[in-house]
């Protein structure tokens, strides 16, 4: 995503309310049940480990591997390879990954999370940025099987592509959620107002185009930059440029319905030059965010751990 560079009265409006909304760590002030029993407590000065610069500049999605412990996956936006990048979670080791096939028109996601084969963790990469030109009036989520080994590689038969339109008109869009329980697919559009939660069901086609279901909006929530599911699906959470959203997930609740209310909290995060990244730790200890460089000499890959 290339962020907003000559925002109106508007919008400078909205972010100033956003400003003071992280900063008063609006939300509630007593703790409450996270996923599986847990705290929704997070520290508000994360670990920080630096990410050396020139390599994913443009980080634009960020999700834990589930088949190699200690690692996180991110990709880069419009302009840049068709890769996932493997990054340790120290952030010293980065590791690139062509995924043969693809295009990047404008990736601005990447998940880690079911898919058709059980037992098997794929990769979802979200061509689903659509500010630039030529604006597209359908859009592809790209899955593929995630290797198991720093030594693995993609191929490019086993490369699934899930075309879709919005019922509503083409949109701009940089996040998206897998559920781990349903497999259903959630996209959030990037909206100054009236931010928009569509559906691709599961199964979802891979051979035509799929309308998605427009479920509802997210209250509260402008200018969504990612987001993220534990790995239970139980927690949910949405960034934006300035803050982080969470939401404790009901149980019978669809993802939908949980987004469509009220964040139960907003959590205090640092700010960075150009937030577009967030994921959940694997175990549920914390979440990760990580920023495009923007005009920042550097970025680092910041770890909020749970109380």
């Amino acid at each position: 995503m290339k962020v907003y560079g000559s925002m109106g009265g508007q919008a400078r409006l909205i972010i100033s309310s956003l400003v003071f909304c992280v900063t008063c760590s609006c939300g509630d002030p007593e703790p409450a049940p996270g996923g599986s029993g847990q705290s929704d407590q997070f520290e508000t000065a994360p670990e920080q480990f630096p990410i050396a610069p020139g390599i994913i500049d443009e980080a634009s999605g960020l999700a834990a591997s589930a088949t190699m412990a200690g690692y996180l996956w991110t990709i880069q936006d419009s302009g840049q390879p068709n890769s996932l990048y493997l990054i340790s979670k120290d952030g010293k080791s980065i590791k690139e990954y062509n995924v043969p096939g693809s295009n990047n028109h404008d990736w601005e996601e990447v998940v880690i999370g079911p898919g058709p084969d059980n037992g098997v963790s794929y990769a979802y990469i979200a061509d689903i940025g659509n500010n630039n030109s030529p604006v597209t009036s359908t859009n592809i989520i790209y899955r593929i099987p995630e290797i198991t080994s720093a030594g693995g590689s993609f191929s490019q038969n086993a490369l699934q592509k899930i075309t879709f339109s919005y019922p509503d008109g083409p949109r701009d869009a940089e996040a998206l959620i897998v559920d781990p329980q349903t497999k259903d697919i959630f996209i959030i559009s990037k909206e100054m107002q009236g931010t928009n939660i569509y559906r691709l069901a599961y199964p979802q086609s891979t051979s035509d185009v799929t309308v998605a279901e427009k479920v509802g909006t997210v209250p509260g929530v402008t200018l969504a930059t990612a987001s993220s599911i534990s790995k239970d699906g139980s927690e949910v959470v949405v960034r934006t440029y300035l803050g982080v959203f969470y939401w404790k997930r009901n149980t019978g609740e669809t993802v939908g319905q949980t987004l469509m209310k009220s964040a139960t909290k907003t959590l205090t995060v640092a700010l960075e030059p150009q937030g577009e990244a967030i994921c959940f730790e694997t175990e549920g200890k914390g979440f990760y965010t990580l920023s495009e460089k923007g005009n920042a000499a550097s970025v680092s890959l910041s770890f909020y751990k749970r109380k």
